[in-house]
């Protein structure tokens, strides 16, 4: 059961770890404040982690953070009695973490007994959907309102080395970078979503919306230090091919993909001082002391190094495509990088047919020349 617990903890604590940045300080004391069972005090300190996610320098962490913030919201409401909000919040947590358990020791009786209520009805709900429903990304797509503020403008230099590069042709990204003059930038532009307009005769185009609200939902969600989000290599599968059926995520184990013993300690400093501080035989102390920090006791840091891999089932791939089904494998390692696609033939395939199954009216790009 403890090392429930301590797998609990190192998940919570990861985002926490990143920096002495404000997100993980408030977060900890969100936590401090719920163990000591100020729940009302901890709920108000995760409202304001989220208002403070909102700004720009604090991207990194909103993601990371979010598991941990649903969990603690979910305990805290549960304790108050709030039962109907305290569910949504675990469901949030158990897309991220279907099987965790928690400790009898630390948590409320209410708040375990409804995180497990929660899972049942999932699990229950999970086997009456159907399959393209699966997964927490492709719920929050559905649920997800682009902000009302206008499209960013379009007509800088960078233009074509935002996310539209993943849909400008060689030739069409020759004849932009070329253009010195806003006003055929603009021209070109224009010429450029009305090619792809799948409607032309209706006053939307349904394409070029369907493209900025992935966009926009990459950059608010896979957004790596300073990489926009629709820019990473998550961003771009999802901006090509939309939400995945699936998701499974899991730590790379040493002696799999990764040589690097680095992991976080199952026991932290103030255990060890507490052990120190014991009475009782000395040579004693140290034996216990010595299992505590000896080989073995350290856990993967699943931030540093992990596998994240995408399942894109039959009826979400582009047509034409001999695959069942076609999975995308994110490799976040030390010395690595984070979330780095694994360029695997049926992968890179899978991208290439959705780029050439976009239609593309090409009088209208003529025109724009």
């Amino acid at each position: 059961m403890r090392r429930s617990y301590l797998s609990l903890l190192v998940f919570f604590l990861v985002g926490s770890l990143l920096s002495a940045a404000p997100l993980p300080q408030l977060f900890q004391k969100a936590k401090d404040q719920y163990r000591l069972g100020a729940y009302a005090e901890a709920l108000a300190t995760l409202s304001r982690i989220e208002t403070e996610g909102e700004q720009p320098e604090n991207q990194a962490y909103r993601v990371s953070l979010r598991p941990g913030i649903a969990f603690y919201r979910g305990a805290c409401l549960a304790a108050l009695g709030r039962d109907g909000e305290a569910r949504a919040e675990f469901q949030v947590f158990l897309a991220f973490s279907p099987t965790v358990s928690l400790d009898p020791g630390m948590h409320p009786k209410k708040v375990i007994a409804l995180l497990e209520e929660t899972r049942r009805d999932l699990k229950r709900s999970a086997e009456t959907q159907p399959p393209a429903e699966d997964g927490s990304i492709a719920a929050a797509y559905n649920a997800y309102v682009r902000s009302s503020d206008g499209r960013q403008p379009e007509l800088g230099e960078d233009w074509a080395d935002g996310p539209v590069r993943y849909l400008l042709s060689s030739e069409e990204r020759r004849t932009f970078i070329q253009m010195f003059n806003p006003v055929s930038r603009s021209e070109f532009v224009t010429a450029f979503w009305k090619a792809r307009d799948p409607r032309p005769e209706t006053a939307e185009n349904e394409f070029r919306e369907e493209f900025e609200r992935r966009v926009a939902f990459a950059d608010s969600h896979f957004t790596e230090d300073e990489i926009r989000g629709s820019l990473t290599d998550r961003g771009m599968v999802f901006v090509l091919l939309g939400p995945p059926t699936y998701i499974g995520r899991r730590p790379i184990g040493a002696g799999e993909d990764s040589t690097e013993p680095s992991g976080m300690a199952r026991y932290s400093r103030n255990d060890i001082t507490a052990v120190e501080k014991t009475g009782g035989n000395t040579n004693q102390k140290n034996v216990v002391i010595d299992n505590m920090t000896g080989p073995g006791t350290r856990m993967l840091d699943s931030a540093a190094n992990w596998r994240e891999i995408w399942h894109y089932r039959r009826e979400l791939l582009p047509k034409g495509l001999p695959y069942g089904q076609v999975d995308f494998e994110f490799i976040t390692r030390q010395g690595y990088g984070k979330n780095v696609l694994q360029r695997e033939a049926a992968a890179l395939n899978t991208l290439e047919g959705a780029r050439k199954a976009i239609p593309v009216d090409r009088s209208s790009r003529r025109a724009a020349r």
